[in-house]
């Protein structure tokens, strides 16, 4: 995806979204959809609006939502991160056995710690093989996923008896009667978007995605946006995985197999296009909610779960055509 050569920005400066045909409709198409969910789960249900359903419902939106912002930082700059499910896992296994000699919050700085260095190391596998991308981390997620069996010698990985209860800190109530789980994802989201939008490494993340060549010769460093990229992707994969481990007290390989492709399926709901270079991360938080709001409609309403999975083909088939026909409008 990183060496397409289509016309783009010739500067970091230059890289920022500019308006398009159909700008609008990408831009707040999803916040239209979300706005119609609620209104209709509102009116169908006497259990939507109540307070503890909209706290579990943002506390269940968290991990993908987190996945999500990964996701779509690393389709702006032009790649695809596969390994996203497998670093979750292997960090939250390192946060367990690290917690386990140091105590809770040491375990989970190196969980954090873990996430970025899988999320760097991807990266420059990715960047000096010059393999694509998603050829290049799904081959990757396989040796994480491999790793985590490893290390755990295919067992359950529990905290010590008497950190079980701190463990478990990221379900606690927090600000507003939020999990700290949600608190987390919120201002995760809040600085990646500011990341993104307002800053030099957002502008070129936007120019390397949008024609690669071009950036590089207009000076941009783009294996280092690249590697970057995958770096921020793997430290949310790793928060993901603290919260799945504190929810369930324990750690696993198996952890989160094929969220991935919930992350990617969020952003590109969401209006991230993945072609690259046009997108922006609260799009994507929209996008994991919306997959989480009908999720919870299912739910509440007693619908099969049978078609959940249909539902969310659908609306990932329908995102991709609305963003090939708006490109073309555009050209």
């Amino acid at each position: 995806m990183s060496t397409r050569t289509t016309a783009a920005p010739t500067s970091a400066a230059s890289a920022r979204p500019r308006s398009r045909p159909g700008g609008k409709v990408r831009d707040y198409g999803i916040l239209v959809a979300l706005v119609a969910i609620v209104v209709a789960l509102s009116f169908s249900t006497d259990t939507f609006l109540t307070r503890q359903n909209l706290v579990n419902l943002l506390d269940q939106a968290s991990v993908v939502g987190l996945l999500a912002i990964g996701a779509t930082i690393c389709i702006l700059s032009g790649v695809f991160d596969l390994t996203a499910s497998a670093t979750l896992a292997v960090s939250a296994i390192v946060g367990v056995t690290v917690g386990q000699q140091v105590g809770v919050v040491g375990g989970f700085v190196a969980a954090v710690v873990a996430g970025a260095v899988l999320g760097m190391l991807t990266g420059t596998i990715v960047v000096k093989s010059r393999v694509n991308s998603f050829i290049g981390t799904l081959a990757t997620s396989i040796i994480y996923r491999g790793m985590a069996v490893v290390i755990t010698a295919g067992a359950i990985a529990y905290p010590l008896t008497d950190q079980a209860e701190q463990f478990g800190m990221l379900t606690w109530p927090s600000v507003f009667g939020l999990t700290s789980a949600t608190v987390m994802f919120l201002v995760v989201a809040v600085a990646a978007s500011l990341l993104v939008s307002s800053t030099t490494f957002g502008r070129r993340l936007y120019a390397v995605g949008g024609n690669a060549e071009a950036a590089r010769l207009s000076g941009i460093r783009t294996d280092r946006v690249h590697i970057a990229a995958f770096t921020i992707s793997g430290v949310c994969a790793a928060l993901a995985g603290l919260i799945l481990a504190s929810r369930a007290g324990s750690a696993q390989s198996s952890m989160a197999t094929g969220y991935d492709l919930n992350a990617i399926a969020a952003a590109v709901i969401g209006g991230t296009s993945i072609l690259g270079g046009e997108g922006a991360v609260w799009r994507g938080v929209v996008g994991a909610l919306l997959l989480t709001l009908i999720g919870n409609g299912f739910n509440l309403l007693g619908w099969d779960t049978t078609y959940l999975q249909v539902t969310t083909g659908g609306l990932i088939l329908l995102a991709v055509t609305v963003d090939g026909v708006l490109r073309r409008r555009a050209r």
